[in-house]
C-alpha cells in the first residue's frame, strides 16, 4: 500500500498530517472553518473592530458564539485581543500576521462567490 503525499512530506520537512485526527492543524482548519469562524476573519480583513462592532458586522451571530469563536481564533494565532483598562475595559479584535494571511485566500473565495452570483433582484 502506497503512503498518502501528505505523509510523505511530513517526514521529509517535519509538515503536519492533516489526515490525522490528532494533528494540532486539523483543530486549527476546524475553527477557520466553522460556521462563524470564517466570517470573523473576514470581517477584520480591513480593520479592528470592538467586540459589539464585530456582533454587528455579522449578522445572526450571538454573543455566545461569537465569544466563542473569538477565544478559539486568539488561542490559534489568528486573532489577536486588546483590552484598554478604561471602565468598562474596551476590548478589540484584529488579525494577527497569521490571521491576514490566512484570512486573504478566505477573502479571495468570498469575492469570487459574490462576483459569480446573479444580481439580487434576479433571481
Amino acid at each position: 500500500m502506497r503512503e498518502g503525499a501528505q505523509l510523505k512530506q511530513a517526514g521529509a520537512t517535519h509538515r503536519y498530517e492533516v489526515f490525522h485526527t490528532d494533528c494540532p492543524a486539523r483543530d486549527l482548519v476546524d475553527h477557520v472553518t466553522s460556521r462563524w469562524g470564517i466570517w470573523v476573519l473576514i470581517s477584520l480583513r480591513s480593520n479592528d473592530l470592538r467586540f459589539y462592532e464585530l456582533r454587528d458586522s455579522i449578522q445572526g451571530i450571538s454573543e455566545k458564539m461569537l465569544a466563542q469563536t473569538l477565544r478559539a481564533l486568539v488561542q490559534d494565532g489568528l486573532v489577536r485581543r486588546e483590552v484598554e483598562p478604561t471602565t468598562p475595559p474596551q476590548v478589540t479584535y484584529g488579525l494577527t500576521e497569521f490571521g491576514q494571511d490566512i484570512g486573504e485566500p478566505l477573502t479571495d473565495l468570498f469575492d469570487r462567490i459574490t462576483r459569480r452570483l446573479p444580481p439580487r433582484g434576479t433571481e
